[in-house]
């Protein structure tokens, strides 16, 4: 089995170590465009351009199914990604996880690009699936660049910035873009209040990753026929179509180093 995993940067790796996590047998090929991001600030057109780019170039290496682990790239590529490479190739975007985190009732934080806060398209899932519930959107300046370049001192800067304009009750907070996924323990810590009940993170990795196994008639585990088998998964990274090994930053990150030990590529 071989899935691949797209986005501007690192923030696929919430995903890619979800799907390592139910099948630690998957190959795994990250497709990411360092030549071409922050995604964010582009056109939807020129952003479209560059996903299908980078999705072509995972899309070259024949896998069973591509991961759009990216939520700016799934709100402006996905019906373009699809009609490409559809039927073929099956296709799993990427939406914040508002649903369930207005299931466990408010209030509720979302924390998302500026891009993305006060958008149409996330006005729409608030409205669709938290009416009624007390939402906040807070802007997040900054924080992906921070994650994607290991910044400390700015990850630290933006996620206090971010946590200054989240209200003191909330319950839960939706992570929503796939970068803050790699710091969600920090974002923790930074808006759990003394005297309230743990704060519940909802992150969007693991409903991917289990959508994409689902899409392809997979079960989580390893494969019995391959349970025996010498060879451990492999990991193909791509920069900008360029085959390479893992960013030196993604070793930064949990998932980078869990990618690392499970893959011989690296």
């Amino acid at each position: 089995m071989k899935i691949a995993l797209m986005d501007s940067g690192i923030g696929l790796l919430a995903a890619a170590a979800a799907v390592r996590r139910l099948r630690p047998d998957a190959d795994l090929v990250l497709s990411s465009d360092p030549d071409g991001m922050p995604w964010g600030p582009r056109t939807a057109e020129d952003l479209t351009g560059r996903a299908v780019a980078v999705a072509e170039a995972a899309a070259a290496h024949r896998p069973d199914a591509l991961i759009v682990a990216c939520n700016t790239a799934s709100v402006h590529a996905l019906p373009t990604l699809r009609a490409r490479l559809e039927p073929a190739i099956p296709v799993i975007g990427t939406v914040p996880a508002i649903k369930p985190a207005a299931a466990g009732g408010g209030p509720v934080a979302i924390w998302a690009t500026p891009a993305t806060t006060g958008s149409p398209y996330q006005r729409g899932l608030i409205e669709e699936f938290a009416h009624g519930i007390d939402v906040t959107e807070v802007p997040c300046p900054g924080l992906a660049d921070a994650v994607q370049y290991a910044d400390e001192k700015a990850i630290d800067e933006t996620i206090a910035a971010a946590a200054a304009l989240t209200p003191r009750n909330v319950r839960a907070v939706v992570l929503g873009c796939t970068h803050y996924e790699l710091v969600a323990e920090r974002i923790r810590a930074a808006v759990q209040q003394p005297g309230l009940p743990p704060l519940v993170l909802h992150g969007s990795a693991g409903a991917v990753a289990a959508q994409a196994l689902r899409r392809i008639g997979a079960r989580a585990g390893t494969d019995p026929a391959t349970d025996l088998a010498v060879p451990a998964p492999g990991l193909t990274v791509l920069l900008s179509g360029r085959e390479e090994q893992l960013p030196r930053t993604a070793l930064t990150y949990a998932e980078g180093r869990m990618l690392a030990e499970t893959s011989p590529a690296l």
